[in-house]
This record gives structure tokens, C-alpha cells and sequence, in this order.
């Protein structure tokens, strides 16, 4: 605990650089899944083909993906902007098939209602199609979340700080205080993103809450009436 309490400049200026290549990569993977799911849903001839190549996207090993992708964007290997991309294509791999099966969750009535009223194609996906798939894309969002901010430690093995730092220095250095506090600090980042996300829903999409009201109310008179 000495150890800790003696650096936590160190702790919190490591944890806001972590915070800030996680939440890039966030937003940039899921700005790129929402057309991608779009496609992915629209057009069920190459739904399966999108859905597979993302998602095995996520297979490919980190450390390796780290180091190849030098090759092919161009920066260097210990660079932030490696580090970002890649975490991008991970958190694009889980988000692309949420936003096709949120998207499929839409009930086909409620569309071609808003279309008979002359709704755009356009017009119905923002008004209509995206908020009522929402519930689903933030839950997938919220594991792409907490994944990209435990997978953004593997860049402290190709040069890039983060919180990652914490693990190898006190690995190495037999620090065991210092390993601690790297996971402690990456578990709370992913939680406190967590809730804000689903806090974020709330507010967004509160006929979620309705919604989640009406359900317990129908559970609770079902019970009753079985009792």
C-alpha cells in the first residue's frame, strides 16, 4: 500500500492515458459498425460473409495484430495511433453483428407504419429503426467497451504506456502492489465506463424503462395468478 499511496501521480496519469486510447477506439469502432451493420442487416445475401470476416477479426492474437499493423497503416509500432486502430478492429468485430441483430429486432409493422405515413428511407432509420434498435447495439456496445479497456493493456508490449505499464514494471521489479493497482484501475475504468453507458441508456431510450416497468408488472400478476 506504501507503494501506491507514494505514486499515485503515476497510477492516475497512466489511467487518463488508458481512459483516453480506450474511448477513441470505442467511438471510432462504432461510428465504422453502424453502417457496416446496416449492410450487414439491409442486405441478407452478404449478411453472413460481414458478419463472419468481422467477427473473426477478433481472433486474431493482439500482440500479433500490434505488430503487423505497422505495415499496413503506416505508423510506428510504439505509437498510440497502433494501438488505437487496433483496438478499433476489435471493438468493430463485436459491434457489427449487434448493430445487424438490433436492427433485426425492430418490429417490421412499426416500419412499414412510419413508411405509410411517408417516412424516408433515410429519415425512418434515425427517427426510427436506430432508436428502437438501441437496446440491443448498447448492450453489445457495452461489451466492446469493457473489452477494448482491458485489451488496451497489451500495448505496453510493443512500447505504447497505458496501464499495462503497471503490470509488466511490477512484474518485472516484483512489485506486487504496483501489479494491484494496474488491475485495480483497469477494472474501474471498465466499470465506471459501464455505468455510464448504461446510465447514457437510460437517458437516451427511457421508453426502455417502460418498457422494463410493464414487463415486472406482468411477471408479478402471472405469479399471483399461478399462486
Amino acid at each position: 500500500m506504501n507503494w501506491v499511496a507514494d505514486n499515485l501521480d503515476l497510477i492516475l496519469g497512466l489511467a487518463l492515458t488508458h481512459l483516453g486510447q480506450s474511448a477513441i477506439a470505442i467511438v471510432c469502432g462504432f461510428v465504422l459498425s453502424l453502417p457496416l451493420g446496416w449492410v450487414a442487416w439491409r442486405y441478407r445475401l452478404v449478411r453472413g460473409p460481414i458478419v463472419v470476416l468481422t467477427g473473426l477479426l477478433y481472433t486474431i492474437p493482439s500482440l500479433a495484430l500490434l505488430i503487423l499493423l505497422p505495415s499496413v497503416i503506416g505508423y510506428s509500432a510504439r505509437s498510440q495511433e497502433n494501438l488505437i486502430v487496433g483496438l478499433t478492429i476489435y471493438a468493430v468485430a463485436i459491434l457489427v453483428r449487434s448493430v445487424a441483430d438490433g436492427l433485426d429486432s425492430v418490429d417490421p409493422d412499426i416500419r412499414q407504419a412510419a413508411t405509410a405515413v411517408g417516412y424516408g428511407g433515410a429519415r425512418r432509420f434515425w427517427t426510427i429503426d436506430l432508436p428502437l434498435a438501441g437496446p440491443v447495439i448498447l448492450a453489445g456496445l457495452r461489451v466492446a467497451a469493457v473489452s477494448t479497456i482491458s485489451l488496451a493493456t497489451v500495448g505496453i508490449l510493443v512500447g505504447v504506456e497505458n496501464l499495462g505499464y503497471l503490470f509488466t514494471n511490477g512484474l518485472q521489479r516484483r512489485i506486487i502492489p504496483e501489479v494491484f493497482a494496474g488491475v485495480l484501475a483497469v477494472v474501474v475504468i471498465a466499470l465506471v465506463i459501464d455505468l455510464l453507458l448504461m446510465l447514457a441508456g437510460r437517458a437516451i431510450m427511457p421508453w426502455t424503462r417502460t418498457a422494463s416497468a410493464a414487463t415486472a408488472r406482468r411477471r408479478i400478476v402471472s405469479m399471483r395468478a399461478a399462486a
